[in-house]
């Protein structure tokens, strides 16, 4: 699917120019030859892009911006606003108002394709990462499973959640929730650090699951290292008197009691390194599994598939 880009100008001749070259190089185009109609536009089909002039005698070309940023629809689209060269109190102001790039009239054309294809790259990056831990989401864990698979070197797929995280959560609020899957992530990151593998990818599948994958070689010790932090910081986020007695009651919808232990976390692996495998759902499928047999265990544990 092309990628859509909404050209904002007073200039009729400059927005039949850009609307050009854009689609030469492979872009859908729309043009809106002043603020009020790029509102419109924009709001009624939000575009992947605004190429957005500042100089606009019906609506100048910040309060568009303003719009788009307070408007649920377009409050993430990236911008790149055109300003005249000596103006430079717009560039600081269109930035101070949320735009993510600007370039100066007279524009080069390779500049403003080129500044186009790193804002939309940029923007695309910054939508598969996950809001709360920063970590690459499920687009990128599923381009990075595809590609060890296709390059065929030794590689495990690790998957981890949190035991007894809904009744953490329940209990303690969403607040505190949030911030002990962020302390999973950071727990995740360090071990792949720890464990010396430089080519080491971790991600946020959501919620409190997340995905790892690691050189066969240094695999095991990843999981050592996650395990041995995370039961060394979880109870941090508990109350005391809940610490000192290992566990929290939760009541359920019919006011029954419950006790849950302090959360610990569950990690299965799958390797190539014994076993072929040919896509990333089965190496999926297999760390899945193996993260089953770790949840039967008491307390964090780890299972790596070892099966020939």
């Amino acid at each position: 699917m092309k990628e859509r880009i909404l050209v904002v100008d007073d200039d009729p001749d400059i927005l039949q120019f850009v609307r050009m070259n854009l689609e030469l190089e492979g872009f859908e185009a729309d043009t809106a030859d002043g603020g009020i109609v790029a509102l419109e536009t924009a709001k009624s089909r939000p575009p992947d892009l605004v190429l957005l002039d500042v100089m606009m005698p019906e609506m100048d070309g910040l309060t568009v911006l303003r719009r788009l940023r307070n408007s649920p629809a377009t409050a993430n689209v990236p911008v790149i606003i055109l300003t005249a060269k000596a103006l430079a109190e717009d560039r600081v102001k269109g930035l101070d108002l949320g735009a993510d790039d600007y370039i100066t009239k007279p524009f080069d054309l390779e500049e403003l394709i080129a500044r186009v294809r790193t804002v939309l790259r940029r923007a695309q990056q910054m939508r598969d990462l996950s809001p709360l831990t920063g970590l690459p989401g499920n687009f990128r864990i599923s381009r990075e499973l595809e590609k060890r698979v296709e390059i065929e070197k030794p590689f495990s797929v690790v998957h981890a959640d949190l035991d007894n995280f809904k009744a953490f959560n329940d209990h303690y609020g969403f607040m505190r929730g949030d911030s002990v899957i962020k302390f999973a992530a950071t727990t995740l990151l360090d071990a792949a650090v720890a464990c010396g593998d430089a080519e080491a990818f971790v991600g946020h599948v959501g919620g409190d699951d997340f995905v790892a994958v690691i050189d066969p070689d240094h695999v095991e010790e990843f999981c050592k290292e996650t395990v041995r932090a995370y039961d060394d910081g979880i109870l941090e986020f508990y109350d005391t008197a809940d610490a000192l007695q290992g566990f929290i009651e939760v009541t359920d919808r019919r006011g029954e009691r419950h006790a849950f232990p302090i959360s610990s976390i569950s990690l299965g692996v799958a390797s190539n390194q014994r076993r072929q495998i040919s896509s990333e759902w089965e190496a999926s499928a297999i760390a899945s599994e193996m993260k089953e047999y770790a949840k039967r265990q008491h307390g964090s544990s780890y299972q790596i598939d070892r099966r020939a």
